[in-house]
């Protein structure tokens, strides 16, 4: 057999809610109903989603989830952000929806996750990667800890157990690489902020620039930087 497709349908408690948020990161409705029952169709290039309409859906009990692999995922969030920028006036971290950055997950693949108005976590992948070939990685100490909070926050969505977990690792490994340090610290300074702890963001921030790395260390961190110093500036 080939050409298989498959379509998932996620649940939502406002279709045209639903089809607005699609239509924000790019989408194009292709289909749309009221009866029988609420149902909807919103497609990207070949990326096809199928939403139906609940009464009395509450988002904060969805537990659909949905793969999506693409070639690039750095350049589609790139894409979703700034149009969700252009939506709501800034990028949204926390609550329902949200968007968060492409990283790696200790044991799975490198990737982004949007948790859409439905509560819905679309996660977007690279095509052709898998987590087999991540867990055949070696990686250690604090980097192996930050990755290990990465997965307790994006992939499992507690930010509380992950904030603790990376500040075990901080206080574990001090004298880790100061890269490593300074990366532990942006990713702390996130968490922070989707915790709603602006102080602690301040703080994280702080500490990470405060470390002093070589300029080829700078530049590979430029974007991460920017993005919590982003994170920072609209809390």
């Amino acid at each position: 057999m080939a050409n298989e497709r498959t379509y998932p349908i996620l649940p939502f408690r406002e279709l045209d809610e639903a089809i607005a948020f699609y239509e924000t990161l790019g989408f194009k409705r292709t289909y749309r109903q009221v009866r029988p029952n609420p149902y909807g169709v919103v497609a990207l290039e070949d990326i096809q989603i199928h939403l139906c309409g609940i009464e009395g859906f509450n988002p904060a009990d969805s537990y659909a989830s949905v793969i999506i692999a693409v070639p690039d995922p750095d350049d589609l969030h790139q894409t979703f952000a700034a149009r969700l920028r252009g939506k709501y006036g800034k990028l949204p971290v926390t609550g329902i929806p949200r968007i968060l950055r492409p990283r790696k997950r200790y044991g799975t693949v490198r990737g982004f996750t949007v948790i859409d108005p439905g509560g819905n976590w679309l996660r977007v992948y690279k095509l052709g990667d898998s987590e087999q070939d991540a867990t055949q990685e070696k990686i250690e100490g604090l980097a192996q800890i930050v990755l290990v909070a990465a997965r307790l926050a994006d992939a499992h969505g507690n930010e509380a157990l992950a904030l603790k977990t990376l500040d075990n690792g901080l206080a574990r490994f001090p004298e880790a690489a100061l890269i490593e340090r300074v990366k532990a610290y942006l990713y702390r300074t996130e968490l922070a902020v989707r915790l709603n702890n602006p102080a602690l963001a301040r703080a994280s921030l702080t500490a990470a620039l405060a470390l002093e790395l070589t300029e080829d260390e700078k530049t590979m961190l430029a974007d991460e930087v920017a993005h919590v110093t982003e994170l920072v500036e609209q809390t």
